[in-house]
C-alpha cells in the first residue's frame, strides 16, 4: 500500500464529507428528515463506485469502458474498507472521556425507568431477531445464525457498531452480515425519524405532549451531532493551552491511551481465556472480540483516573467529541462506499423480515410499553428510546428535541445519565461485541434462552417499578437526614 493511495482516498473521502453536507443543503427534504451529511456522502460515494455506476456502464457498454470500475480505484476502495476497523475505536474511546462520570445510585436516581425501558427493548431486539431467524430465516432461506444478532447490532448499535464488526462476521463465516447491518441501520435512521415524526404529531393531537415551538432550521446543527452524544460546549483550560504543544494533540494522546488500555484489556482477556478455560475445553470467544468496546472501557477507567488526580476539568470535553465526530463521519462514508449491494440482494427477504421485526418491536416498546414503565411523560422519554433503538442516539436526541425542546420533562437529562449504564453493555457494548462469537460458539438457542431471562427480568423490574420506588424512598431518606 503506497503512501499515495492513502493520501488520494483520505482527500476523496473529506471530499464527499463536504458533497453530503451541500447536498444536504440544497435538498430540503434531506434537511427535514435530519440525515446526516456523511451518511449522505456514503451514499453518493455508494452510487458512484463500482456496484452502482460501474455496474450501469458494464451493462450498456463494455468492460473496457473507463468508468466500468466507477470512480474509485480499486486501491482506493482496499484502504477504505479497512478505516471503519480502525475508527471505531477512537469513536468508542472517546465515548466517556471528558464527561464527569456520576455514581451508579446517582445515575439510577435520575434516569432508573429510562435505563429499563432502554435495557428492555435493546434485549428484546436480540430475543426477536432470534426467535425470527430460529423458526425462519435460517430453515427456509438458510441464513447463518449469526442473523439473529443483526436487528440489535444495526439499529441499537448503528451505522459504526455494525461496521465495527465486520471483521467478527468475516471470521465466523457470516461476510454479508456486515453488510445487512449496514443496511438495516440506513433503514433505521430513515424511519426511525419518519415515524417518530408522525408519533410526535398523534402525541399532541391526543394530548400527550405540548405543541413544540418552531426553531429556526438554519440555526440547528443536529446533523452535526456525533452518533452517539451531544456536545457540550466548553472552554479550553488554560493549563492546557501550550504554546509548544497544540491542545488537539494532547486530546489526540488521551484518545490513544484509552485505546491502549483497550487493548492491554483485550490481550489480558485473550491470554487468561487461553490459559485458564481453553485447556478445560471452554470454546475461544476473546479472540473473536474486536477491540472498541474494550476502548470504551479504556475510556472510562482514564477518566476516573483523571478525575482521582484532580486532572478532570483539563479535558476539554468539546474537543474530543470533535475528534470522535470527525472520526465516524469518515466511517460512515468509507463503510456505506463499501457497502455490498450484492450481499442485500442475497438475502433480500432475511433483510425485509429482520427489519420489519425490528421496527415492530421498537414501535411495540414505544406505545405499549413505555406508557407501563413511565410513571409520567412516557412520550417524550420513550420517544428518545425509540430513536436510539432504530439506529442512532441521535435521532434519539431528535426525537426528544422535537417534543420538548425546553427540556420540562427533564428527558434528555434522563436520557444523557441513561448511557453511562447502557452502553458499555448493549448498543455497541461489550455484549454487542460478545453476541456473535457467543452464537457461533453456543448455538442461538442458549443465546436466545439467555437474553430472553434477561429481557424479561428488565421488563417485570421496570414495570412492577420496584427499583425506582426503592431508590426515591432512599433519597427521601437522605433528605429528611
Amino acid at each position: 500500500m503506497q503512501f499515495e493511495d492513502i493520501f488520494v482516498a483520505t482527500i476523496l473521502i473529506v471530499l464527499i464529507i463536504v458533497m453530503g453536507k451541500l447536498i444536504r443543503n440544497w435538498i430540503g427534504v434531506l434537511r427535514k428528515l435530519y440525515l446526516p451529511s456523511s451518511l449522505i456522502g456514503g451514499v453518493l460515494a455508494l452510487l458512484l463506485g463500482p456496484q452502482a455506476l460501474g455496474w450501469v456502464v458494464e451493462r450498456i457498454w463494455n468492460e473496457e469502458v473507463v468508468l466500468a470500475g466507477g470512480l474509485w480505484p480499486e486501491r482506493v476502495l482496499d484502504i477504505w474498507s479497512d478505516l471503519p476497523g480502525l475508527l471505531i475505536s477512537v469513536v468508542f474511546a472517546g465515548l466517556f472521556v471528558g464527561k464527569t462520570i456520576p455514581g451508579p445510585g446517582q445515575i439510577w436516581k435520575r434516569a432508573g425507568p429510562m435505563v429499563m425501558h432502554g435495557q428492555t427493548l435493546a434485549w428484546g431486539q436480540y430475543v426477536v431477531g432470534l426467535l425470527l431467524t430460529i423458526l425462519l430465516l435460517s430453515p427456509i432461506f438458510g441464513i447463518s445464525p449469526l442473523a439473529g444478532g443483526l436487528i440489535e447490532i444495526g439499529f441499537e448499535g448503528g451505522h459504526g457498531t455494525a461496521a465495527g464488526l465486520s471483521d467478527t462476521f468475516t471470521e465466523l463465516g457470516f461476510e454479508d452480515g456486515a453488510d445487512l447491518a449496514l443496511g438495516m441501520a440506513t433503514i433505521g435512521v430513515v424511519v426511525g425519524v419518519l415515524l417518530g415524526t408522525v408519533i410526535i404529531n398523534w402525541g399532541i393531537a391526543r394530548g400527550h405532549i405540548d405543541k413544540p415551538e418552531a426553531k429556526d432550521e438554519e440555526a440547528d446543527d443536529t446533523d452535526e451531532l456525533s452518533e452517539h452524544e451531544t456536545r457540550e460546549e466548553t472552554r479550553m483550560p488554560s493549563r492546557l493551552r501550550d504554546k509548544a504543544i497544540d491542545p488537539l494533540s494532547i486530546h489526540l494522546g488521551l484518545i490513544g491511551i484509552a485505546i491502549g488500555i483497550g487493548w492491554l484489556l483485550l490481550e489480558g482477556l485473550i491470554r487468561l481465556e487461553a490459559t485458564l478455560l481453553v485447556p478445560v475445553g471452554w470454546p475461544e470467544l476473546m479472540t473473536h472480540i474486536p477491540l472498541f468496546p474494550l476502548a470504551m472501557i479504556g475510556g472510562v477507567a482514564l477518566q476516573v483516573f483523571l478525575a482521582r488526580i484532580g486532572w478532570e476539568k483539563r479535558v476539554d470535553r468539546k474537543l474530543i467529541n470533535r475528534i470522535s465526530g470527525a472520526s465516524l463521519d469518515i466511517l460512515i462514508v468509507a463503510a456505506m462506499a463499501t457497502l455490498s449491494l450484492g450481499a442485500l440482494g442475497t438475502h433480500f427477504w432475511p433483510f425485509v423480515l429482520l427489519c420489519a421485526a425490528g421496527i415492530a418491536w421498537n414501535l411495540f416498546g414505544l406505545l405499549v410499553l413505555a406508557p407501563r414503565m413511565f410513571s409520567e411523560n412516557w412520550l417524550q422519554n420513550g420517544l428518545a428510546n425509540f430513536g436510539q433503538g432504530m439506529g442512532m442516539t441521535v435521532v434519539g436526541l431528535l426525537l426528544v428535541r422535537m417534543s420538548d425542546p425546553e427540556n420540562r420533562t427533564g428527558a434528555m437529562d434522563a436520557f444523557g445519565y441513561k448511557q453511562l449504564l447502557f452502553e458499555p453493555v448493549v448498543g455497541g457494548g461489550l455484549f454487542t461485541a460478545a453476541s456473535l462469537p457467543l452464537i457461533a460458539q453456543f448455538g442461538p438457542v442458549p443465546v436466545l434462552i439467555g437474553v430472553s431471562i434477561i429481557m424479561t427480568a428488565w421488563l417485570i423490574v421496570g414495570v412492577s417499578g420496584i427499583g425506582v420506588r426503592s431508590a426515591s424512598s432512599d433519597e427521601d431518606e437522605d433528605d429528611s437526614g
